[in-house]
Parts: C-alpha cells; structure tokens; sequence
C-alpha cells in the first residue's frame, strides 16, 4: 500500500536571474511500513524535501499524497490539524518545550489537537524509548541522546501515517546515534511504522530499506539495499 506518493515537487527561491531551485521536479513513492534514507550533500535539497513532505513548507509546485491525501490542497488551519495527526517530525536539534516534562513534550501534539493522552499509550512509549524513569523531568535534565528519544517519542504519540527524521543523529555522539537509529528500527519493525530519514551518515543509511541520493535538487538514484 502506498502512504506517500510525490509528484513533480518544485520548490523555487528567488525570481529572474536571482532563482534557485531547491528542488527540481522530484517524484518517487513510498509503501507503508517502509524504511526509506534520503543522502546527498549540503545544499542538495534534501532538508527542503523534508520540510515539503511535513508540510512545514509549501512547494512552487508539484503534488504530496499522504495517506491518499493532497496535503496542499488543504488550507492552512486543515494542514496543521492533518499534520499534527498524521505526520511525526524529528528534528536535528529536538525542539523540546524546557518547560514541560519528557511525558508532556511527548504529550504535546495531542494537546494542541484538543484530545486526551491515552495513558496507556503514553506508558507504552516511555517503555520503548526506555525512558520510564525519566518521564517526569525536564529536557535540560535529560543527555541529548535522552532529549532526542523523547522526540521520537512525541512523533510516535499519534501513530502516525508517517515519521520524517532530518539528520536525527546529527547531533549526538556514536552511542546515542545508534541508540536513537535502533530506537527508529524497532518503530518500523515492530509497529510497521513509515520512516522516511534524512541524513548524510551512509552507514544509517545503509540501515533502511532502500536510499534515494538527491543531487542539485533532483534524485540521482533510487536503489532498494535489502
């Protein structure tokens, strides 16, 4: 089953002599339960994609389907209700909330959406990103690779379509890179969870199902690794 189909994505900067296309017509597909690794090199175009996929960004023009869903065809109050429901994001720096707990930050996208944290669900997702006993304190009181699990965690809260990472290891050491890689594995094996991973470390990538390259803002390849 396909949960992500792009098609002709173009994201322009500037206008006349000045523009620059950060992306260039890109089109590929994902199945759900997939493991997919995006490399290329700085400026490449991979964290635009990202950010066009999230729907964080909206492109010059092509089409994103998630979960069979035109997400720019959705006004902007609609695409941050799919968003939030539909699409965890990971990010290189986490971007925690310092005021509220791992539990709450966890907590967050539901919250924001109105509803109820179900506590078993919450209870389940300290226990798989091993951070039961530190449920309760604050990001500054966490390691980096500890704050980086607790937002794997908040992208896991709504059972997402699917999960974008961008260079989540990019800031943590060798243990706590692999630490989190593991943590994203066991999500997609056990819990048949879409990943779609932005990073420029070939050995995570080498991890995933398959790696598309992108370079100067069009797919170089599209290989399946296993």
């Amino acid at each position: 089953m396909e949960i992500l189909k792009v098609e002709g994505l173009t994201k322009t900067y500037g206008k006349g002599d000045t523009a620059v296309n950060a992306l260039d017509g890109v089109a590929f597909s994902v199945r759900k339960g997939e493991f997919v690794a995006v490399i290329g090199a700085s400026g490449s175009g991979k964290s635009t994609l990202l950010h066009l996929l999230g729907g964080v960004d909206r492109p010059t023009s092509g089409k994103v389907y998630i979960d069979g869903k035109d997400i720019y065809a959705l006004d902007e109050s609609n695409l941050a209700i799919f968003r939030r429901r539909n699409i965890g994001i990971i990010y290189q720096f986490y971007n925690l909330i310092p005021t509220l707990t791992a539990e709450e930050n966890i907590s967050l996208p539901r919250l924001l959406d109105g509803r109820q944290t179900n506590k078993e669900k919450l209870r389940s997702i300290l226990e798989t990103i091993g951070l039961t006993s530190r449920a309760r304190h604050l990001p500054n009181e966490l390691s980096g690779g500890q704050q980086q699990r607790v937002s794997v965690g908040r992208a896991m809260i709504n059972d997402p379509a699917i999960i974008l990472a961008d260079e989540p290891t990019g800031n943590l050491d060798s243990k706590a890179s692999k630490e989190v890689i593991e943590l994203l594995k066991f999500s997609n094996k056990k819990f048949n969870q879409t990943l779609l991973v932005i990073t420029h470390d070939e050995k995570i990538a080498l991890q995933a199902d398959r790696v598309i390259t992108i370079s100067d803002g069009k797919i170089l390849r599209d290989e399946e690794v296993r």
